[in-house]
């Protein structure tokens, strides 16, 4: 089972996550989390974002995503998710190992913005956001 948890930063994604991973471990079902932010967090636990490294970020999270998935777990993906195109490779995948589609989760909230986006890429991401995803149902 995939979950995806889309939202601008701040919007509760992270949060959201965490609540899953409680539930899933008092359930005792085998759980993975992911979201490109972590290919950032370097052996200390520091937060080193870099433009240069964004794109090898999803690159790991949709690789630690096919692994998991394949194993069995219940994998909560935690992005941004802007456009349709940012989420077509996880449905892609995860109809390719699961023959089903993912759960998508829209987070709206505001609790501020953790990571220092600053004011003019969040107003970006804003104006981008494609809230109907529905052709990804659609084509399967």
């Amino acid at each position: 089972m995939l979950y995806l948890i889309r939202g601008l930063p701040g919007s509760g994604k992270s949060r959201l996550a965490e609540i899953i991973r409680i539930s899933a471990e008092k359930a005792m079902l085998q759980f993975a989390h992911f979201e490109a932010d972590q290919y950032f967090v370097d052996s200390n636990g520091v937060y080193n974002w870099n433009a240069a490294g964004l794109h090898a970020a999803h690159e790991w999270c949709q690789k630690q995503t096919a692994e998991h998935l394949t194993k069995g777990f219940i994998v909560v993906v935690s992005n941004t998710f802007t456009t349709r195109k940012e989420l077509r490779a996880y449905f892609d995948m995860v109809h390719e190992i699961l023959g089903e589609d993912p759960n998508v989760i829209l987070m709206q909230s505001n609790f501020g913005n953790v990571h220092g986006v600053p004011d003019e890429a969040l107003e970006k991401m804003k104006e981008r956001f494609h809230y109907d995803i529905s052709e990804l149902y659609m084509y399967k």
